[in-house]
């Protein structure tokens, strides 16, 4: 009776010690499996969800890559340097660049909330670019995005469009700009920076491209603007299609002008421009008829990113 109970206790001594050596082995691996598990990735710890768009997952399917960083856009600069402003790209070859303002200012808004205006977004110029799969750039207003959010994606959509900053509410940066009120020096950074976030929620080709209201500018508005790595763009044609009352003068000062290079500037700013979508059709048979050939603004520029 006494051997068998010592038996007893010697074989439950040898099960009690092995299960502490269990114990004591098994917490390390489970913890090191844990650790593998929840590790992230290097891609899924770089990517910005800014990049990727609100909501959207982490690490992107290959099928839907993150959109490029701003550094990686055409027209990006080094930030800290004052912008380079450009008129025009090299003069070889055939490109020139069609390129459409969509202007909008607080008094714009208060001319469709009173009905006085039917419409700021020129969409028969939108239909001719593309049932002519003509490629163009857009240089968007903060505020005119945000009254035409659907065209803004339409145009974000566009296979030969790309999009650019023309600041947030068209507020003049320098004095006496054709009596545009006058944004304060303060400001100036933010509101651009605004600008680029709001465009940029819509997708789509995307530059670091801005033009200023009235093409008014001075080194103290470049300056205010180095932190944001920018290209200012401005344009060697301007066609005077704001407010005109005729398509043939928009025609002759756009076709008297281009060369190779050309950027040409154009509003789609339908009340304040009700011309341009019946000079187009003549500016690009005239185009044609010189050899010309519409391309993206970052292809006739053809400036790399930084």
């Amino acid at each position: 009776m006494k051997t068998s109970h010592v038996s007893l206790v010697a074989t439950l001594t040898a099960v009690a010690v092995a299960v502490t050596l269990l114990i004591v082995v098994n917490p390390l691996q489970q913890r090191d499996s844990a650790a593998v598990l929840v590790q992230p990735s290097s891609t899924a710890a770089t990517i910005d969800k800014a990049e990727v768009g609100l909501g959207a997952p982490e690490v992107p399917p290959p099928s839907a890559p993150a959109t490029p960083s701003a550094g990686a856009l055409p027209g990006a600069t080094r930030p800290g340097t004052l912008p380079p402003v450009l008129d025009h790209g090299p003069r070889s070859g055939n490109k020139v660049a069609l390129t459409f303002d969509a202007d909008m200012t607080d008094a714009m808004r208060r001319q469709l909330r009173s009905g006085a205006v039917r419409s700021y977004a020129n969409l028969k110029i939108i239909d001719r670019l593309e049932r002519e799969e003509v490629p163009a750039t857009f240089f968007l207003t903060g505020k005119w995005v945000e009254q035409y959010p659907e065209v803004t994606r339409r145009l974000a959509a566009g296979a030969h469009f790309e999009l650019a900053n023309h600041t947030y509410g068209h507020l003049a940066f320098t004095a006496d700009c054709y009596g545009l009120p006058r944004i304060d020096r303060r400001q100036m950074t933010a509101d651009v920076a605004r600008t680029f976030d709001i465009v940029s929620a819509y997708g789509g080709r995307q530059t670091r491209y801005f033009r200023f209201p009235g093409l008014c500018h001075d080194r103290t508005a470049l300056t205010e603007l180095a932190p944001l790595g920018l290209t200012v763009v401005d344009g060697d044609v301007v066609s005077g299609d704001p407010f005109a009352t005729a398509w043939q003068p928009i025609v002759r000062a756009v076709l008297d002008g281009v060369r190779p290079g050309s950027v040409i500037v154009l509003h789609v700013t339908e009340a304040n421009a009700p011309m341009t979508d019946e000079a187009l059709p003549h500016i690009l048979a005239g185009l044609a008829e010189r050899g010309l050939e519409p391309a993206l603004l970052s292809e006739v520029l053809g400036t790399p990113p930084a």
